[in-house]
């Protein structure tokens, strides 16, 4: 799926940036790293998995970036996150395999420009301004 004929959607774009950021290594993964780079202001955009078993880490997590003013994206699976930060072992043929869970994972370095990141930022611009 490419930004070009227009079928990407959020989560495609997202996996992108991640992809993108990850090369630059501009990605820091897990809970305690994570507080840490939004804590210090660092991130510039922060994914969560809402589908962790401690209550409390959505909750930490949402109000680190809403004191901070830092964007935040939630996926729906923390495998998923996982794959998409590096978190697994890629096989012959190009699967993912071992794929370790990842509850929140930070972008500190957007590494290249691309189509995708674009449609993030036309994102949360949308969604400042109201018309998501």
């Amino acid at each position: 799926m490419s930004v070009g004929d227009g079928t990407m959607s959020l989560m495609d774009a997202l996996r992108e940036v991640l992809k993108n950021a990850t090369i630059a290594d501009g990605v820091t993964k897990g809970l305690r790293e994570s507080c840490k780079k939004l804590d210090k202001r660092e991130a510039l955009l922060c994914v969560l998995a809402e589908s962790t078993d401690e209550k409390n880490i959505p909750k930490l997590v949402e109000a680190l970036c809403k004191e901070h003013n830092i964007n935040l994206i939630k996926i729906d699976d923390a495998k998923k996150l996982g794959e998409w930060t590096g978190l697994c072992k890629i096989d012959k043929e190009g699967l993912a395999r071992k794929v370790v869970r990842c509850s929140c994972a930070v972008i500190h370095d957007f590494g290249k420009e691309s189509q995708a990141l674009d449609m993030i930022n036309d994102h949360f611009k949308r969604t400042v301004t109201g018309d998501a």
